[in-house]
């Protein structure tokens, strides 16, 4: 049997591959005879190959396998945080026309009382909470960087930085999937067992803590100057602030720490997108305009990608927003190309806009164009609004466009742009002082509904506190639809359940996925009690 480093070590020629193909200023790829833990790491690049398997989960393949059995990987569509955060929110209808069954109805309709079931793989049942050994792993390699002498000090601190950043951000996905769940986060602890079998949950506050210490500990020590696609101090910055952001209703001097992030990114450069004038917000999506000035993280997507680790990361979500039947062209003589060339069809339009949440837009706003209101069906008639229910479940998410006629679009998957960090400072600020920002603060709102080629906010949104707090939710959903955030914003204005039940027509059956019995069972096992549903005090206000 192999012990836990062999695993991670048989993982390290897989990982160095993938980032050899998915980044655009290459990493060499590193390929080694016999790994052990005798030979194995011993030299400055052995330990950075090392660090480098805990991208594994970020990285964008079918599934991965660190532990015994597949995971989704966090930023593939199937399974990972556009599925979680975005499909069961108000943004989508239920999947119900042409569906697959099960799972992809259930979670859809935000009905999550069939998670208790799902086992340790993450197939078609979406189960991230054997993720939590994954951490364990990563654990065990910062332990392994932070006792060598064989790296410099500022060395060993960048690499642990990273593999740091990459921890917080498996907690942070966790947490807000199931609740606070048990980790391991000391390195002495890894291979205890006592340790190892303490199932139960960590207060909502530890968890937070662990949290930051690590994006604080990455912050502090991480480069900028990363290659494209591996991650960097800015984007430690970012999550810090998205985290503080989100917990700073309870805890002390959070909203502080999220706007001391605000300041220290916005002396790197970032800005809005601005090409294109009213086209501007669309085009930023496109292959042409990868890390362009809005970029402060993205997976970097291979033009090679097709799903297997060896070729890189891929994109497929356009064959999950699409149906099956759109038509490449817009007329019987295929002369006018339609939105879908040259892919064409989907695999039956997993994700969807709900009509009642694209009507939440205003009519001059131009991110509704990412939106599409109808389509052309091969037979060559028209879908529209008055076929959802029969023919579709919602309208299409246009926003990642179909660019070449691969399956797999080469478009790069944003994780943190300069939109959402203006939003959020006006948001740290507001929440900070109880009351409507002015000056920088208001006017970082404003300037994302400018490249929108929206006014300023006015009226009700400038009125109360209250009031400016519904704006600012109304515009994280215009400005960040599909790129895996809506249901933690929803939670953190705790409108949730609310919206949803008015936009998608179900109710959430609760607030965070249960824990599955496999685990509830083999806590009881070890004599602990691991609760299996979670929810942050104050949810029965949020109706």
């Amino acid at each position: 049997m192999m012990t836990m480093k062999n695993k991670i070590i048989a993982l390290i020629i897989i990982v160095s591959s993938l980032f050899s193909t998915s980044c655009e200023d290459n990493f060499e790829p590193k390929i080694y005879g016999s790994l052990f833990t005798t030979n194995f790491p011993q030299t400055e690049s052995d330990f950075e190959s090392y660090m480098m398997a805990c991208y594994i989960p970020f990285s964008v393949n079918w599934v991965y396998n660190f532990t015994g059995v597949n995971q989704h990987n966090f930023y593939v569509p199937e399974g990972g945080i556009i599925r979680v955060f975005d499909v069961t929110s108000d943004l989508s209808n239920a999947w119900e026309i042409g569906t697959w069954g099960g799972a992809w109805s259930l979670l859809s309709q935000a009905n999550y009382e069939d998670c208790v079931y799902y086992g340790r793989s993450s197939n078609s049942s979406v189960s991230h909470f054997e993720k939590v050994r994954d951490i364990t792993r990563f654990t065990q390699i910062i332990g392994d960087i932070q006792a060598t002498d064989v790296l410099t000090e500022d060395k060993k601190n960048a690499l642990v930085g990273e593999a740091r950043l990459l921890r917080g951000l498996m907690m942070y996905y966790l947490m807000h999937i199931y609740g606070p769940v048990p980790v391991i986060v000391d390195p002495a602890l890894v291979g205890d067992i006592e340790a190892e079998e303490s199932l139960e949950r960590p207060t909502l506050e530890q968890m937070t803590e662990w949290i930051t210490e690590d994006f604080e500990f990455a912050a502090a020590h991480m480069p900028n100057n990363q290659p494209k696609g591996r991650y960097t101090a800015d984007y430690a910055r970012f999550c810090l602030m998205r985290h503080c952001l989100n917990e700073g209703s309870y805890m002390s001097g959070y909203y502080d720490k999220a706007i001391a992030m605000y300041n220290e990114l916005k002396t790197s450069g970032y800005a809005l997108f601005r090409n294109g004038g009213d086209d501007a917000y669309a085009n930023q999506f496109k292959q042409g305009n990868k890390f362009n000035v809005e970029v402060i993280a993205a997976v970097s997507v291979s033009d090679a990608g097709d799903g297997s680790a060896a070729n890189g990361n891929f994109n497929p979500l356009s064959f999950y927003v699409l149906p099956w039947d759109v038509s490449k062209y817009q007329d019987e003589a295929k002369t006018i190309p339609s939105p879908f060339y040259p892919q064409g069809g989907g695999w039956g339009q997993c994700f969807n806009v709900s009509p009642e949440f694209y009507d939440t837009f205003d009519p001059e706003d131009n991110r509704a164009s990412t939106i599409l209101t109808s389509y052309v069906r091969n037979d060559f008639t028209v879908v529209t609004r008055d076929d959802i229910g029969d023919l579709w479940s919602g309208f299409i998410i246009n926003k990642y466009p179909v660019e070449v006629e691969s399956s797999f679009q080469p478009t790069d998957i944003p994780l943190a742009r300069w939109a959402d960090v203006l939003l959020m400072y006006a948001e740290a600020v507001a929440r900070k002082n109880q009351t409507v920002p002015t000056g920088d603060a208001l006017q970082a709102v404003n300037d994302v509904r400018d490249r929108a080629g929206l006014p300023a906010l006015i009226g009700d949104a400038v009125a109360s506190y209250e009031g400016f707090l519904d704006a600012l939710l109304m515009e994280r959903g215009h400005e960040l639809m599909f790129e895996g955030c809506r249901k933690i914003d929803l939670i953190r204005f705790n409108k949730y359940r609310q919206l949803t039940a008015e936009r998608k027509g179900y109710t959430p059956t609760s607030q965070y996925f249960p824990i599955p019995d496999y685990a509830v069972k083999q806590a009881e096992g070890y004599g602990k009690t691991l609760t299996q549903w979670y929810e942050r005090p104050g949810f029965d206000q949020d109706n």
